[in-house]
């Protein structure tokens, strides 16, 4: 109780974010690694439960590509048995004789006519084979279309292509500490008035009862012109801020979790993209600073950021702080 008393008395929570009030009622983090909101939805169909074309862009590139290939593969393996079981004498040009013969000629004739390539030395013959076959090449034709709009919408659709650290770090910062986190770009595409929000959210007790609360973190800045080389989002620890006067223990406890929230305009595509982030408790070093992670070139004409350097950080001392807790031995550089 004096932990939640001590949070309320020195700032003020905001609207649920989403994820409501009752702790007992949400479990693990709020939002994973990636952006993605740690959710599953039940209590309907499975297959009315799924946006087909939203999980076509969200699927991995090489998951997408394996499974269009499957089906390519599926599809004309189903309609190679069926033209089997017409029979192959309905197939004019067929010179074969073993089934296996037989069955890669049906399937090959099944690939022909599914691309509408129609090379010309195999044919339907008979009402029924050439059903079928009419039937397949409309099929091909709706695929390619569906295929095509999938790789087309994949391509074009904006995405911020921001990199997120790994870790946040209680770093020195002015004459005190603050919290920071650091995100850059690494595509080739231009983002200007970039704009980012932090929340920090708690789950605590009230009267007994497990509630979630969420703070705002008021930042050194939240926009900036252009995103060119990498930020470093800073929330100074004042009196005024929910970190004030917690230890890790304290931030574990309350299962801490700081939103990253960031909107951008792109260039390139005109449009404004979007991306977020979190970072738990234990994501969050104690006693550290982030490295530089850009630097002139060895030729002087340009500037070179070091993307691989995003992740890495180094001790920095803390133990002046006025405003956290640091009488645990855990809450030293040793933690970068």
């Amino acid at each position: 109780m004096a932990f939640l008393k001590r949070i309320n008395s020195k700032a003020t929570s905001v609207g649920n974010s989403g994820f409501g009030h009752n702790g007992t009622r949400v479990g693990g983090r709020l939002f994973k690694k990636n952006g993605k909101a740690n959710l599953k939805k039940t209590g309907i169909p499975f297959l009315d439960g799924i946006s087909w074309y939203h999980a076509m862009l969200e699927l991995p590139t090489w998951r997408f590509l394996l499974l269009i290939f499957v089906a390519y593969l599926v599809i004309n393996f189903v309609f190679a048995v069926i033209y089997l079981a017409i029979g192959v004498q309905y197939i004019v040009g067929m010179a074969v004789h073993t089934p296996m013969e037989k069955f890669w000629e049906a399937y090959f004739f099944s690939a022909q006519t599914f691309t509408t390539v129609g090379y010309g030395r195999l044919s339907p013959s008979g009402f029924l084979m050439s059903f079928v076959a009419s039937f397949e090449a409309l099929l091909g034709l709706l695929s390619s279309a569906l295929a095509t709009g999938l790789f087309y919408g994949r391509f074009s659709r904006p995405r911020a292509f921001v990199l997120f650290s790994n870790v946040a770090v209680m770093a020195p910062y002015k004459n005190d500490v603050a919290f920071m986190c650091r995100m850059a770009p690494y595509k080739n595409n231009e983002l200007s008035d970039a704009e980012v929000k932090m929340i920090l959210a708690l789950t605590l007790y009230d009267d007994g009862k497990e509630v979630n609360r969420f703070y705002p973190l008021s930042l050194e800045m939240d926009k900036i012109n252009a995103l060119t080389l990498n930020w470093t989002v800073v929330h100074p620890i004042d009196e005024k801020s929910p970190f004030y006067g917690l230890s890790r223990q304290d931030l574990e406890a309350a299962k801490a979790e700081v939103l990253v929230f960031l909107k951008a305009f792109d260039d390139t595509f005109s449009a404004t993209v979007v991306d977020r982030t979190s970072y738990q408790a234990s994501e969050i070093a104690f006693g550290a600073k982030f490295l530089p992670m850009y630097e002139r070139s060895a030729t002087g004409g340009t500037t070179r950021l070091e993307l691989d350097k995003i992740h890495r950080i180094m001790p920095a001392d803390i133990s002046f702080s006025t405003v956290l807790k640091t009488d645990d031995a855990r809450f030293t550089a040793a933690n970068a």
